[in-house]
């Protein structure tokens, strides 16, 4: 883990989506937190001690889905699959599936596996399967401020957590979609012909030398989504409305964020995400505060 040290920032951006805004001053305490997210190796050793099962390997609960037909609520997480040609972007149900048997040891389907990424992030892992790993860690997850701090490096007059220019001196700083999302993919650092994960630490660390806050996966932190902000789209719905109770903040962007779609591979950005879902680009990092 890395230590952060209390101060203040300049949480939020006026420059880009509106449920960032407003930019605001922000004071945090120390705190620690992981160098990077949790890995495939880490959680594995989690379950492997405990036992546990995580969201998306339990049939979802019926009632919190009254309209779903027999046969419907079966195990499983969202999983982007890649159009074979360009299509408009105006409906996710073009690019991302329910998948039947998505989990964190087959994040992409049955027909997937983790072997060979242990150092990968872990995904397919709600914000319940994140607090119970933090809680067998003796840690937390981090607040939406405790977060963007840590990814801004204690400032958050930057656009981006290394600067204003995305690619300095050309060179690609974080695993985010680069090409025409959400088919024309050019893969970067780390990545095959297939848009994924890469492992932690691929890219280089920002100026509190943590690595992967910005791309790679969307992280959990512990805040309630206001229903104040007004909900992006950049991603599949949630399941029970915009804001509420049930809905938290998750951080950072993932593999699919591309400058043609989905701008968030900032510190500022932020979306809303349903507590039970797992996804293949939603992983985790824990803090212990001071």
């Amino acid at each position: 883990m890395v230590r952060v040290p209390a101060g203040e920032f300049t949480m939020g951006s006026d420059d880009f989506f509106p449920e960032e805004r407003p930019a605001h001053a922000r004071e945090v305490g120390a705190f620690w937190i992981d160098r990077h997210p949790v890995t495939v190796a880490e959680f594995r050793r989690f379950v492997q001690a405990t036992g546990y099962v995580t969201v998306a390997e339990r049939d979802p609960d019926p009632a919190r889905y009254p309209d779903a037909l027999p046969g419907e609520l079966r195990a499983g997480g969202l999983v982007f699959v890649r159009p074979p040609r360009q299509v408009p972007l105006d409906d996710w149900r073009r690019w991302w599936a329910y998948v039947p048997g998505a989990q964190w040891r087959r994040p992409f389907g049955p027909d997937s596996d983790v072997r060979a990424r242990d150092r990968h992030p872990v995904t397919q892992v709600g914000i319940d399967d994140a607090r119970a790993y933090a809680e067998w860690a003796g840690k937390a997850l981090p607040t939406e401020a405790e977060w963007e701090y840590a990814a801004a490096s204690g400032r958050g007059d930057t656009t981006y957590a290394w600067g204003d220019e995305f690619a300095p001196r050309g060179r690609r700083m974080a695993n985010t979609w680069m090409g025409a999302f959400p088919s024309e993919f050019v893969p970067g650092r780390g990545q095959s012909e297939v848009p994924g994960t890469t492992p932690v630490g691929t890219y280089p660390p920002n100026a509190f030398d943590l690595v992967d806050m910005t791309g790679n996966v969307w992280e959990w932190t512990e805040d309630r989504y206001s229903d104040s902000h007004r909900r992006s789209t950049c991603c599949p719905p949630t399941r029970t409305g915009d804001g509420g109770e049930d809905h938290y903040v998750v951080k950072g962007g993932s593999f699919l964020c591309a400058p043609n779609y989905c701008l968030r591979y900032r510190p500022a950005a932020r979306q809303s995400q349903d507590s039970d879902t797992s996804s293949c680009h939603i992983g985790f990092r824990c803090v212990i505060r001071d």
